[in-house]
């Protein structure tokens, strides 16, 4: 169930009925508390899947959208994230296996949705979510972009697992990740160029710049499941560059499609996730350090102290050592009175807390 490309002749055409006057007024929204959903979810008997999709295409009332999709995801006992704006959806979801048939119908019956790629995890415990949050945005991915004369309708090629293998042969193509500094930090391609940054919104710009010498070059942009490296791709292209390409799917179908077709795997460590999980195993190598101790270590973690919630890498051994804390002073906190911990966190704006090796 891994693919389904984009071809709209097959997509279904069927609108979303129309939400009834009382559904409009009863706002859908999860109701459990963290702690009761998380034990709602290990309580459960049966497996699930973790899928992710994405689709450009215009929404007129993205409000009206959300709250149907909700209305039909809660009833198939989908959890996860999903995304809304004028310019599309994107998701990153779990459905119970006995319902996945249910699941794609329903999302296939939806007009300008019909056959659209489903990436399921390359590496799942069936527990990356807990809860379903359906939240209407500006864009489904912040991108900074705010000319009018940018437009998705032109982009870069797909390329498949076996192209861009084949592509990457040569020494001239330049493979370029558009994930953030942390997602790159414990996996990547092999030779991929890095766009050092904590933003994709920061990252276009920096892009271009970088590149700017090579636009006549072949370009392969990459990304977790496409959903980055697809607009990407049509930002350099609206900025002058020359052949720009994408990897369909990203690294989660790429990772699929090497397993299941017995392709050359040239992804190395881990590839990073925006869920319960943080990274699936895609390579055997370890190819990030310890965030305190500098050994080779790949596991993601939040600091213990609430204040803190510093994302960074720790080993084990640090981790017994400081307690799941990236330092000293937070390990010192935590074993402060619940109430000294909570006055201490008042008023602190904590920014984006992930550890980024350049700025220390």
């Amino acid at each position: 169930m891994q693919n389904q490309n984009h071809d709209k002749s097959n997509q279904a055409k069927t609108p979303l009925p129309k939400l009834s006057k009382t559904t409009q007024e009863k706002r859908l929204y999860n109701r459990l508390s963290s702690e009761e959903a998380q034990a709602k979810l290990a309580a459960e008997t049966f497996e699930r899947t973790t899928i992710s999709f994405y689709q450009y295409f215009v929404i007129d009332d993205p409000i009206m959208f959300r709250d149907e999709l909700y209305l039909n995801f809660d009833k198939l006992g989908v959890l996860g994230r999903v995304y809304l704006a004028h310019e599309g959806v994107n998701a990153q979801i779990s459905v119970p296996e006995h319902n996945v048939a249910a699941f794609r119908d329903y999302l296939y019956s939806i007009k300008g949705l019909g056959g659209i790629r489903l990436n399921i995890a390359a590496d799942d415990d069936g527990k990356s979510f807990w809860v379903l949050k359906i939240k209407v945005r500006e864009k489904i991915v912040a991108d900074g972009i705010d000319d009018p004369e940018f437009s998705m309708e032109r982009r870069g090629k797909y390329l498949t697992a076996e192209e861009f293998n084949q592509m990457t042969e040569n020494p001239d193509v330049l493979v370029v990740d558009m994930r953030n500094h942390y997602e790159y930090e414990v996996g990547h391609f092999s030779d991929a160029v890095e766009v050092p940054s904590e933003t994709f919104r920061e990252q276009l710009p920096m892009a271009v710049e970088m590149l700017k010498e090579q636009k006549d070059k072949n370009i392969i942009m990459y990304c977790t499941g496409g959903i980055r490296c697809e607009k990407a791709s049509a930002w350099m292209l609206h900025n002058g560059f020359k052949n720009v390409y994408h990897l369909e799917g990203g690294i989660i179908k790429y990772a699929n499609d090497v397993k299941q077709k017995g392709l050359a795997n040239k992804f190395r460590g881990k590839n990073f996730v925006f869920d319960g999980r943080l990274a699936e195993q895609i390579g055997d190598e370890i190819i990030a350090h310890c965030h305190q101790c500098g050994k080779a270590a790949d596991t993601h973690t939040n600091c213990a102290n609430e204040g803190c919630h510093l994302l960074f890498i720790q080993c084990d051994e640090c981790k017994h050592e400081f307690n799941g804390c990236c330092s000293q002073e937070c390990m010192e906190i935590i074993n402060l009175p619940e109430e000294e911990q909570k006055a201490l966190r008042k008023g602190i704006n904590r920014g984006a807390m992930i550890f980024n090796k350049r700025k220390r």
